[in-house]
């Protein structure tokens, strides 16, 4: 039978999610998310979820996500978010709580009622950042315990940057006017800078007030992307580990906003959304 897949989008950041017994019989689901994620010869998107059932007891569910590329992502905040507003869309969870089991450890998700149909709002753990060069990682000699405001040579000019790790490897790079900068080619750049040797997302920041910040994102493996969890995490705890920021955010990006709050015991919380688009079956 051909596999079944439902499409969310967090903020027009879209995921194909599909539940794992329906890609028995598939080795390479590298190339089947490239397949499928294509805008033109697929449905189209900006990764898929593989859900299912935990066979740890500390988990209710699994989630693996998959890049348009065909690597595997650690974590996709809006991926995560879609692939659980999916197990509560389909009847199969309606508790409280849902503990998801991701690969870079358990993430737990708080539903908040919906705003209109399909459309479902989520707070969401995403984990605890690590600023460390090694954890992020980053190739840097000595090793640094914070990665903030260093110096990254860029095609011969120095770029101050903040990094850590929030559940992906982050750079983030301060702005003051997305306009004045090229920050799609940049971000290209930086992506595959020889000092990440893992790759890495690129979350440009402009910090409009203390309470509210913007951001553009150039994701790993996806390229320019409207909206993104982790991106959105780690660009605003940037901004607070910088001081340019208070410990709750309200965070803009070109798909729409969420908010982010740094607890004092280190987790990182996202709010947002997760909406249905469409069911189809992958007949290719």
């Amino acid at each position: 039978m051909p596999p079944k897949f439902t499409k969310f989008h967090g903020l027009g950041n879209d995921y194909l999610v599909i539940e794992a017994d329906q890609l028995t019989g598939i080795d390479d689901l590298g190339e089947f998310a490239r397949r499928i994620c294509d805008r033109h010869y697929g449905a189209g998107g900006d990764g898929i979820a593989i859900i299912s059932k935990s066979q740890s007891a500390d988990a209710d569910f699994k989630c693996r996500i998959f890049n348009p590329d065909g690597s595997e992502a650690g974590l996709s905040g809006n991926g995560t978010r879609c692939a659980v507003a999916y197990l509560y869309y389909a009847g199969h969870w309606s508790g409280d709580e849902l503990r998801l089991s991701t690969r870079t450890g358990l993430k737990r998700y708080f539903p908040r009622g919906k705003d209109g149909p399909g459309k479902f709002i989520f707070e969401s753990e995403l984990g605890r950042p690590k600023f460390d060069s090694p954890s992020i990682p980053m190739s840097i000699s000595p090793p640094l315990d914070q990665v903030i405001g260093h110096i990254l040579p860029v095609d011969g000019q120095p770029v101050p940057v903040t990094a850590m790790q929030m559940g992906n490897p982050n750079c983030c790079i301060f702005v003051d006017d997305f306009d004045v900068l090229n920050w799609r080619k940049l971000g290209k750049t930086i992506e595959t800078h020889p000092q990440f040797p893992d790759r890495t997302n690129v979350v440009f920041v402009r910090v409009r007030e203390r309470a509210l910040i913007e951001l553009r994102i150039w994701e790993r493996g996806v390229g320019e992307t409207t909206a993104s969890g982790t991106c959105s995490c780690a660009g605003a705890v940037a901004a607070m580990i910088n001081e340019k920021a208070d410990r709750d955010v309200k965070v803009i990006m070109e798909g729409g906003e969420v908010r982010i709050h740094w607890r004092p015991d280190g987790e990182v919380v996202i709010t947002g959304t997760a909406e249905l688009v469409y069911s189809g079956e992958w007949l290719a």
